[in-house]
């Protein structure tokens, strides 16, 4: 049996963490429980992620939370020269490591989580149309400037090499499309190779709780 195990399913950034392990290729189990179910507020997951929160990555004696952060676990530990999601060289890292923080601060906490809280859980976190409203017209900002990126025509945010922020940035344009927000040609074209990769297709799968029954 494998040493890897992931915790958690269904949401955008469970998705991430079983997408970086189904692109390296890695052999897993899942525990696919649900955030705001009270699964994640058991003691035996508790004992895993004080936290209280999905996804959690456990390797053997290893623990490892945050999407992000699994992504660059899995690929510096597991990935080779020829399948790798994190740059390795000083200065490719630094634009990976750019881009990373640019999405999950600027794209998914600041802008997408905040329409997340008031618009899609106003029971828990209370309803606030103003910050809803002002948390988009965000979004256009900052996504419009990842737009003028991909407009050279690049396949990827690195070039030509797919990384674990394509991965980021996917997840965060599939949740702007359920918001119907709208997006560039060059950001629609880029989603549309990135979720026809075949380890999207089978993540996709595998973030269903009923692929692990």
């Amino acid at each position: 049996m494998t040493d890897l195990v992931l915790w958690g399913a269904t949401t955008t950034r469970t998705i991430r963490a079983h997408w970086a392990l189904h692109e390296l290729g890695l052999a897993y189990r899942c525990e696919p429980i649900l955030p705001r179910s009270g699964q994640t507020k058991t003691e035996r997951y508790t004992a895993v992620n004080p936290r209280q929160k999905v996804p959690t990555l456990v390797d053997g004696d290893f623990t490892i939370t945050e999407s992000a952060a699994i992504i660059t676990y899995l690929s510096t530990t597991y990935g080779t020269p020829d399948n790798i999601l994190v740059p390795a060289a000083p200065r490719e890292r630094a634009r990976y490591d750019e881009w990373a923080y640019f999405i999950m601060a600027e794209l998914d906490a600041t802008s997408l989580y905040v329409v997340r809280r008031h618009l899609g859980l106003p029971g828990i976190y209370g309803e606030a149309p103003l910050a809803v409203t002002a948390a988009l017209a965000y979004f256009q900002r900052q996504i419009g400037s990842v737009a003028r990126t991909l407009d050279d025509g690049r396949p990827w945010l690195m070039g030509d090499r797919f990384t674990g922020a394509d991965m980021l940035l996917t997840t965060c344009l599939t949740w702007a499309t359920r918001l119907e927000q709208p997006l560039a040609e060059s950001l629609l074209l880029f989603r549309d190779r990135a979720t026809a990769r075949p380890a999207y297709i089978a993540a996709s799968a595998a973030n269903e709780p009923g692929f692990w029954a």
